[in-house]
């Protein structure tokens, strides 16, 4: 099964990526899939780009950045199979390879991406981001913004169940699929629930479970470089601590209740029909 990358997964792969990269410079390019560069031209991307170094790599949302010295940000979104290495020159070439920076101490920093969804944008010093759709996103789910007042005030009128609304980006931004129903189901909240029938009870649970599990997945999701490197970037996931998500007819972790499996639109979704009562 493939799985989009969501919060805890972003920064996994930026806590072993940046230190990697942090303070080298990208003498040349080699882009062997010029529609994966969204903005400006595959050239352009180029010309402005070599020569430069990178001073940090930050998270927004599902995307990462990298910021150069000059101020730009090359702004990257995986999409469902993109996957970012650092390796030595010499290393084999992964399969479906579209860009490779050559870093100043000789080694590679190489995406690549079967299903080719991923995409780069460049976004230069004062230039506005109107491309990426970065600036549309919501709040941080880590944020202390991010709290039952504003998620009532943005979902609490809402008809669409609380799953979708959790799957709204330009809300929170970084919640997907897995940890939607991870959430819920730490929050006692039955996905199938429309928000608008939540108790100011359970907007707060929700706001707690919310940061709680997203820092307990990444703290989970911790690989060493050598491990990620040796998976190529593959086997980072932290399935094996997942209670509820791709559990369906199993025993709930918590009461023993077979554990339920349903769509919600359009999204497959797994809750426990004692502990998460409609």
């Amino acid at each position: 099964m493939i799985i989009m990358p969501e919060l805890p997964e972003i920064e996994t792969i930026k806590s072993v990526i940046e230190p990697q990269i942090k303070g080298l410079a990208i003498e040349n390019i080699t882009v062997n899939r010029p529609e994966v560069i969204a903005q400006p031209t595959d050239a352009e991307f180029c010309e402005a780009v070599i020569g430069q170094a990178i001073s940090a790599m930050s998270r927004r949302g599902k995307f990462l950045m990298l910021h150069l010295k000059n101020k730009s940000r090359i702004i990257l979104h995986l999409r469902m199979t993109g996957c970012l290495l650092v390796m030595p020159s010499h290393y084999p070439m992964e399969k479906h390879t579209h860009i490779v920076f050559h870093l100043s101490n000789g080694k590679e920093l190489r995406f690549s991406d079967t299903r080719r969804f991923g995409r780069f944008w460049l976004i230069r010093n004062g230039e506005e981001d109107t491309y990426s759709g970065i600036e549309k996103l919501g709040l941080e789910p880590l944020s202390a913004e991010c709290d039952a007042k504003y998620l009532q005030s943005r979902f609490g009128k809402r008809k669409k169940t609380i799953k979708q609304c959790l799957l709204d980006q330009s809300v929170v931004a970084g919640i997907g699929n897995i940890y939607s129903d991870e959430i819920l189901f730490r929050a006692k909240i039955c996905p199938a629930r429309p928000a608008g029938s939540l108790t100011a009870e359970e907007w707060k649970r929700l706001a707690e479970m919310i940061p709680e599990r997203l820092l307990y997945f990444t703290t989970k999701n911790h690989i060493t470089t050598e491990e990620y490197l040796e998976t190529r970037g593959q086997d980072y996931r932290n399935t094996p601590f997942l209670q509820v998500y791709g559990h369906a007819d199993e025993p709930c972790p918590h009461c023993g209740e077979t554990l339920v499996r349903t769509v919600i639109g359009g999204r497959s979704s797994v809750y426990c029909p004692n502990c998460q009562k409609g």
